[in-house]
């Protein structure tokens, strides 16, 4: 697929990004005439996946978050988010509802069943030690044409 257009933003793990990458996302994907259901799924996965890089990849230390923003071909929304931080050892069992690597109580364990449940693709790839990359994609449906 061709890429229409794209961005890439690099930013700190501090918690407070999470509402700027947020609004980042949302104004880029705005050229797309998205509904305000569909913007609203993407800022919700975006921001469970820049979360959990705050959170879970760099837990204790300040690390670096990279989002790249896509356009493609057909109304495709893509976003790739990428840490450098702890990795997953079993990406399998982290996307399964419910699991937490922090505390319960702090906690829910639903990150990628609630980024599963907005997007139409998840992808997530990650190495102990290397870091985690996750690919969300959206299609986003034809408005309708006036005139």
């Amino acid at each position: 697929m061709n890429i229409l257009n794209e961005v890439t933003l690099t930013l700190p793990s501090r918690s407070s990004n999470e509402g700027f990458a947020r609004l980042a996302v949302a104004g880029f994907f705005a050229q797309m005439d998205p509904t305000v259901d569909e913007i609203g799924d993407i800022k919700t996965a975006v921001s469970e996946a820049v979360t959990n890089c705050i959170v879970h990849a760099y837990r204790e230390e300040l690390g670096v978050i990279r989002i790249q923003l896509r356009i493609l071909e057909g109304r495709v929304a893509y976003i790739k988010v990428r840490d450098q931080g702890c990795g997953i050892p079993d990406v399998h069992r982290a996307m399964e509802p419910l699991f937490t690597t922090g505390p319960e109580e702090e906690r829910a364990g639903l990150g990628f069943a609630v980024m599963q449940s907005f997007m139409d693709k998840v992808q997530v790839r990650s190495r102990p030690g290397q870091g985690t990359t996750v690919i969300l994609t959206k299609q986003l449906r034809q408005r309708a044409q006036n005139g």
